[in-house]
């Protein structure tokens, strides 16, 4: 048996699974040392400990750690009026509660999480097929595989990859001949790279091909008719790429160009709560990064309060809050009213108005700002009072109710109320027009 535990204890464990079946059959026929029973683990343990269960399951199974999460909050605010010296041993229960709730509601969640290596896993094949189509000499790296992603996103994210990388390998990548008359070596190179920064995950697709032209941009840009003066920032003339039906292909392929373009990306990608940057430099290549929260289900949360409403915002775009004299808020004809952030001017949404909240206090004057960014700008919303920060599971309002505007879910607050989760992108967008 000793070559059958030394072929097990060999094979390196991702690729084990095939060559190493037979070896991991055979150990346990014996009384399996120490050494063996790890080998066997290391090599056929994947198929061995893996249970597949259906996503509804999952999904149920979430839903009720959720609703869990909500009574755990809901008796956390109840029991605060207690005396803790008569009601030691409730407390002390439910300080345990809390504490049980939220490892159950981490590991839960972990139950959704796959690796990238699932995504990632489909480009070489891909990208090999569509070099030779195109006569490039391609290499795919990637980084980062095990970085680990909600299932729910990874379907929906693998379409808008596809199509990055499809795109570095048709515009980016120059033929070998070309690449070789700049003195590049003639095999191009697509960088995958995914890594966890903060909350969100960062994926990032990159080429050493050509790089965006700025001037052939701003070209096409006037051609579309879309307002692109010269003095736009190199940042700003890349977002052009996104704009509907832009392509820079001068001939539309099988490729590239059929109208799924960058702006499918880049709407596929806002719908996930992600945003999309570009980084370029000419004759060197460009880099696309993804940004997307961990998962959709549970986010943190700031909770502000709007007369006797309560509002939240994703905690991931909330910049500052800070106290303001109604003195500081001007007024712009035409575009509403402006507040003056460190010597940048900022537009002013009242949510009081945005969601028309009813009002019994009349003289009130809301003095609290907090200034939120998405999509590259930033608004300051007025607000009544900041109630705190928790982490809040997330429902859909569509599916439960209809479409709501400038909401993109809702949440149910630990006594009982239901709290309406703010698209922040939507104000952002809201406050340009």
């Amino acid at each position: 048996g000793l070559p059958a535990g030394a072929a097990a204890e060999a094979a390196p464990a991702p690729a084990a699974s095939a060559e190493a079946k037979p070896a991991a059959a055979i150990v346990p026929a014996r009384p399996a040392t120490p050494a063996k029973t790890e080998a066997k683990h290391a090599a056929g343990g994947l198929d061995q400990t893996t249970l597949r269960v259906s996503i509804e399951k999952v999904d149920q199974l979430i839903n009720l750690v959720g609703e869990l999460v909500i009574t755990q909050a809901m008796l956390a605010q109840n029991s605060r009026e207690l005396d803790p010296a008569l009601y030691q041993q409730l407390t002390s229960g439910l300080a345990d509660l809390e504490r049980n709730t939220r490892d159950l509601q981490e590991s839960v969640m972990s139950i959704r999480m796959i690796p990238m290596s699932t995504v990632f896993n489909r480009f070489p094949r891909m990208l090999r097929d569509l070099a030779a189509k195109l006569g490039k000499k391609v290499e795919l790296v990637t980084q980062g595989e095990a970085t680990e992603l909600d299932k729910s996103l990874v379907e929906k994210i693998t379409d808008p990859l596809t199509h990055l990388v499809r795109n570095s390998c048709d515009h980016g990548i120059e033929m070998p001949a070309d690449r070789a008359a700049r003195g590049k070596p003639e095999q191009g190179t697509i960088t995958l790279v995914a890594s966890h920064q903060g909350g969100s995950i960062v994926i990032e697709v990159r080429d050493d091909g050509r790089g965006l032209n700025r001037d052939k941009l701003i070209k096409k840009a006037r051609e579309k008719g879309i307002d692109a003066p010269d003095s736009m920032t190199d940042a700003e003339v890349w977002n052009l790429i996104f704009a509907p039906g832009f392509s820079t292909a001068e001939v539309v392929t099988d490729v590239s160009g059929r109208g799924v373009g960058m702006d499918v990306v880049k709407k596929n990608i806002t719908s996930l709560g992600g945003t999309v940057e570009i980084d370029s430099a000419e004759g060197y290549g460009m880099k696309v990064s993804v940004r997307l929260p961990l998962t959709l289900a549970i986010m943190d949360g700031m909770s502000v309060g709007v007369g006797d409403e309560c509002y939240i915002l994703p905690l991931s775009s909330v910049v500052e809050s800070f106290q303001v004299q109604s003195d500081t808020i001007k007024t712009v004809a035409g575009s509403g009213r402006v507040v003056e952030v460190r010597d940048e001017y900022m537009p002013v949404i009242e949510l009081e108005k945005v969601f028309d909240v009813p009002r019994f206090d009349f003289e009130h004057v809301s003095s609290i700002m907090v200034v939120v960014e998405a999509e590259g700008g930033r608004v300051a919303l007025l607000v009544d009072e900041l109630l705190g920060q928790q982490q809040v599971v997330v429902k859909n309002l569509e599916a439960n109710y209809r479409k709501v505007n400038d909401v993109s879910g809702a949440t149910i607050m630990g006594d009982g109320r239901v709290a309406l989760i703010l698209d922040v992108g939507s104000l952002v967008r809201r406050s340009r027009h």
